[in-house]
């Protein structure tokens, strides 16, 4: 356990693998990252702040994957990211934020829709609370983050599970 959250797994799914064009992903994705949490643990803002400390969300998402010692977290340097940015939200505006940036889907395989369904949708169906952190400043942006054109992450709390998830999705 770290920070109170114990890392489960991940998940990625990259747009191009369900494309039968390889043009026609626009170079979007999502990445999961599942995290398991005692039942009666601390409230969502303590959740907030145990997954920005673990060292799991030091991730740039630009192919070096989790650096342990990191200073980034996607575009932004983490020192500059707190559970007060997190904005709660209601699974309708956070589909409709998903959904929005991949429009336009390619004509994808049924897969697609199967393992977005399973690792985001049908978390998001569960979730007591849902937190989106919006665009921040560009103070918090590091020094080569504008590689992201676009950047949305969740975090999905489901407390009767005790699991929490990391969700990104971007493009590059």
């Amino acid at each position: 356990m770290d920070n109170g959250l114990g890392h489960e797994g991940s998940g990625f799914i990259n747009f191009r693998h369900y494309a039968p064009d390889p043009k026609q992903h626009g170079h979007r994705w999502v990445d999961i990252k599942r995290f398991r949490f005692a039942t009666g643990a601390v409230d969502d803002s303590g959740l907030l702040g145990a997954v920005i400390g673990h060292e799991q969300f030091r991730d740039d998402y630009a192919g070096g994957g989790v650096v342990p010692d990191g200073p980034r977290h996607g575009p932004y340097w983490i020192r500059l990211i707190t559970p007060d940015l997190y904005e709660s939200i209601s699974q309708e505006k956070a589909l409709r934020i998903l959904l929005e940036w991949a429009d336009p889907l390619p004509d994808v395989s049924p897969e697609f829709g199967a393992d977005l369904r399973q690792e985001v949708f049908d978390r998001l169906a569960a979730a007591d609370g849902i937190y989106y952190l919006g665009e921040l400043d560009d103070e918090a942006i590091h020094d080569w983050g504008r590689v992201h054109y676009e950047f949305h992450e969740f975090v999905i709390i489901d407390r009767a599970g005790g699991q929490l998830t990391l969700v990104v999705a971007a493009d590059d």
